[in-house]
């Protein structure tokens, strides 16, 4: 870290292309989390897929509750499939849960639990998250 640079720019990678076309840096805070995105790049009640970090097999997803973001892991607990049919899109039509594309399996949206589908009673991979100055963080190895 040089004396110019703050600790969320600490560290910077190549830029990676998010699922939705959209370009964003990948950029490492000091404290071990990387920044996942803006709390305002994600539309207040809606979804946003995440792509996978170099290295990862399996991106996120993150839901949006007025200044809360819900990150989990975009697998299914059923058979590990991505839960987005096109990208962005993982909630129901009344916005009131997360939905697998593959079998319609219902999560709840702030806590991951199955509530409806083939997989009632397991849970999404919660991905810890920490917003700080309208920037969501979360660990530099989630969905690794």
């Amino acid at each position: 870290m040089t004396p110019d640079t703050g600790p969320r720019q600490a560290a910077r990678s190549s830029e990676q292309e998010g699922p939705s076309g959209s370009e964003a840096p990948l950029l490492l805070a000091v404290d071990g989390q990387r920044v996942l995105c803006r709390l305002e790049d994600i539309p207040d009640g809606a979804s946003k897929g995440f792509a996978a970090i170099a290295g990862g097999f399996t991106g996120l997803m993150a839901v949006r509750r007025g200044n809360a973001v819900f990150v989990y892991v975009n697998s299914c607990p059923h058979i590990g499939t991505p839960l987005d049919w096109t990208p962005d899109r993982f909630l129901s039509r009344d916005g009131r849960t997360i939905v697998c594309a593959t079998h319609g399996a219902q999560f709840r949206i702030d806590d991951g639990v199955c509530i409806n589908g083939p997989c009632v009673g397991d849970s999404l991979e919660s991905v810890p998250t920490e917003i700080r100055d309208g920037t969501v963080y979360v660990p530099k190895d989630a969905g690794l």
